[in-house]
């Protein structure tokens, strides 16, 4: 991943309307580069860059990365971007409203929390 792509990817997300408030990342030098921090400075994205060493700090989020990886990505062949896109969005809908949780319970998140279905 380079600086150049992550900044096109970046660009793509926006221009498709999906322009976060905050991009939360690691120290990674594709994400420390004026490249990439200039763009989301740009368009107003605030930036938040977790601390050296502190693993602890997006662990839940790197948890759901791994399912979702393991557990869907790399068991589909994607064509494209949109076959990913409804693959995802099926698989979201099944990890929050079909899959139990032992973190929770044994619940859903949807049992959980209240979520939109």
């Amino acid at each position: 991943m380079s600086a150049d792509w992550c900044t096109e990817v970046l660009n793509e997300a926006i221009k498709n309307n999906c322009t976060p408030e905050i991009f939360n990342t690691d120290q990674r030098c594709q994400f420390t580069s004026d490249l990439f921090n200039n763009e989301l400075i740009g368009n107003g994205i605030k930036i938040s860059i977790y601390g050296k060493g502190r693993a602890l700090d997006n662990i839940f989020i790197e948890r759901l990365g791994r399912s979702v990886k393991y557990k869907n990505v790399y068991l589909n062949v994607y064509e494209n971007g949109l076959s990913l896109w409804e693959g995802l969005k099926k698989y979201f809908h099944f990890y929050n409203h079909a899959r139990i949780h032992q973190s929770l319970d044994y619940q859903t998140p949807k049992q959980r929390y209240i979520l939109a279905d």
